[in-house]
């Protein structure tokens, strides 16, 4: 991880996890890693884009292999054709750069090992170990008995050269899909279904995104994974929990076959967030489905959906610290993870004005020709990073809520008669208002109190509220778009969560009223807009003749913290 997103981070205490304790006990004296270097992978199958579930588990593979020292690769996990594509390789890729970690020269493809797993595979053959058998995928389910029945397959007994013969076959694409299988032979009637002859190759003749049609029989996760975990010399092969149960299959095929290197394998408990859905199917159905505009729609989990948002590498790095490494499946709100995003904008995003429902206020009795300027502090946490001069002038913008002809009990911003503080100007005093033939207010009027310059009436008076405001001179249109959860219930995975989106995922607003200078802003670059939220230059849209802003979190924490 590079130094300067190291420094970004907010700091936080990592507590040693489980993980950590198992690695301990291998590197210690006589241990089964006695001597040698941490070496972890991230093994992403290049089928879709990563998600926030995702970054916990970059998390824990390049962050537990930063703890020791030691070094973590990168492989995609492509033995299913199917589904696969480059597209997704280069996304991954960007998307674990932009978190901020690196596998260096490490990168590797499960393709790289075919050659090998098949040699693994007749290994297993000559040993009595594998069979080519014919069950079709429902015979196979038929058979698979029960707790008390164990499961069966008449090929079980089929002579080694009989199905060394067959499966040479089935690689030289003799066979249609489908038509035949290898099985492990292990144990038809183990507790652990996982056990029970699994399935260790199929046939698919669709062209591979790297191999193109030389390969037409491909091997299955839980034979192809050990055997790549082993090739790779990696000493620890950090997985999510659902593998635990295929842990002994894992270790079965790491005792049976000839191989460079014996691994351990560590499962971790996933994450999940509430008011989303992070199946790449179903992400996918909302794409595909045009549900979404995309894979990196800001309303998307996605890594790359949560970077056009406006999130932070530090934020996620920080929610995927603070939620720990645990052996127990949870599910975290998404409020704690706009915790994490707030904190990390509220240290280093510039303060700018910007009007979301813009109102024009009058201040009558300042020159119509005048225009003076004020030096405004971008951050106060960052004094390092100074003031930026904005104008200020006879016709100004504001908020429309920040005016009530009628106010409401403890209503105190501009209504007639009352007076507010400019931010960082003056104090003016409304005087009324003007209003079009449906009775909406157009213009608000008000007189300005030229003692007052930087908000602070010479005679000491206390004003209550402060609004913002732009200045309607050289003010920059820009579209603003407001996002809420995309689900309507906490658990849309609950039932048909295509029923559940929530209709008001996303408001666009437009016409709104910015600060002159933001119209160089860069894409992905954070704002705070005073009083309305954060906010980011939307990162495909926005251009300076159309200047988009999407907001990512607002100002308000909606996440309890626990006691």
């Amino acid at each position: 991880m590079s130094e300067e997103i190291k420094n970004e981070a907010v700091s936080e205490e990592i507590s040693s996890s489980f993980i950590d304790d198992f690695i301990i006990e291998d590197l210690a004296e006589g241990g089964r890693c006695e001597g040698m270097k941490v070496h972890t992978r991230f093994p992403p199958e290049p089928n879709g884009y990563l998600h926030i579930g995702h970054a916990k588990a970059i998390y824990v593979d390049f962050g537990t292999a930063e703890r020791f020292n030691g070094i973590c690769n990168l492989r995609m996990d492509d033995t299913n054709p199917t589904k696969e594509d480059v597209e997704y390789v280069d996304a991954i890729k960007e998307d674990i750069h932009w978190l901020g970690y690196d596998w260096e020269d490490r990168f590797y493809y499960a393709s790289d090992y075919f050659e090998d797993m098949y040699n693994g595979a007749v290994e297993l053959i000559k040993k009595g170990l594998a069979y080519v058998c014919e069950l079709t995928p429902d015979q196979m389910r038929e058979m698979r008995g029960d707790l008390t029945t164990p499961a069966q397959s008449p090929y079980r007994d089929r002579p080694m050269e009989e199905s060394l013969d067959l499966f040479a076959r089935m690689r030289a694409g003799e066979f249609e899909d489908g038509r035949m299988t290898l099985r492990a032979k292990i144990d038809l009637a183990s507790g652990n279904f996982n056990m029970r002859d699994p399935v260790i190759y199929r046939i698919n003749h669709m062209p591979h995104h790297r191999t193109g049609t030389k390969w037409c029989i491909y091997p299955m996760y839980d034979f192809a994974h050990p055997i790549e975990d082993a090739m790779e010399h990696i000493t620890h092969s950090l997985c999510s929990l659902e593998f635990e149960d295929h842990r002994p299959l894992y270790d079965w095929v790491i005792n049976n076959v000839t191989l460079p290197a014996k691994p351990r394998q560590i499962e971790f408990a996933r994450l999940g967030i509430n008011n989303t859905v992070m199946s790449k199917r179903k992400l996918r159905a909302l794409v595909e489905g045009g549900y979404v505009s995309g894979w990196d729609d800001p309303r998307m989990p996605t890594i790359c959906g949560l970077r056009r948002r406006g999130y932070t590498p530090a934020s996620i790095r920080n929610f995927s610290v603070r939620n720990g490494v645990s052996k127990v499946n949870s599910t975290v709100e998404y409020s704690f993870l706009e915790h994490c995003l707030r904190e990390d904008l509220n240290l280093t995003a510039k303060r700018v004005m910007g009007v979301l429902n813009p109102v024009k206020l009058i201040l009558t009795n300042y020159p119509e020709d005048r225009t003076e300027t004020f030096e405004v502090e971008n951050n106060p946490n960052r004094p390092e990073d100074g003031t930026r001069t904005v104008t200020f002038g006879r016709e100004l913008y504001i908020e429309a809520e920040d005016f009530m002809e009628t106010p409401v009990k403890g209503y105190f911003r501009l209504f007639p008669g009352n007076e507010v503080r400019l931010k960082t100007t003056y104090v003016v005093k409304c005087t009324g208002c003007k209003k079009d033939e449906n009775g909406n207010v157009v213009e608000v009027y008000a007189e300005y109190d030229p003692e007052s310059r930087g908000g602070n009436p010479a005679d000491g008076r206390k004003i209550k509220s402060t609004i913002h405001w732009v200045d309607a001179k050289n003010a920059e249109d820009a579209e603003i778009r407001l996002y809420d959860n995309l689900f309507t219930v906490e658990d849309p995975d609950a039932g048909d969560f295509l029923e559940l989106l929530n209709p008001d995922s996303l408001k666009v607003l437009t016409g709104c009223k910015v600060e002159a200078g933001l119209k160089t802003a860069k894409p992905g670059e954070s704002f705070q807009f005073m009083r309305q939220g954060y906010f980011c230059v939307d990162n495909k849209d926005s251009a300076e003749d159309h200047l988009v802003f999407n907001r990512s979190v607002s100002l308000k924490d909606g996440f309890k913290k626990k006691k």
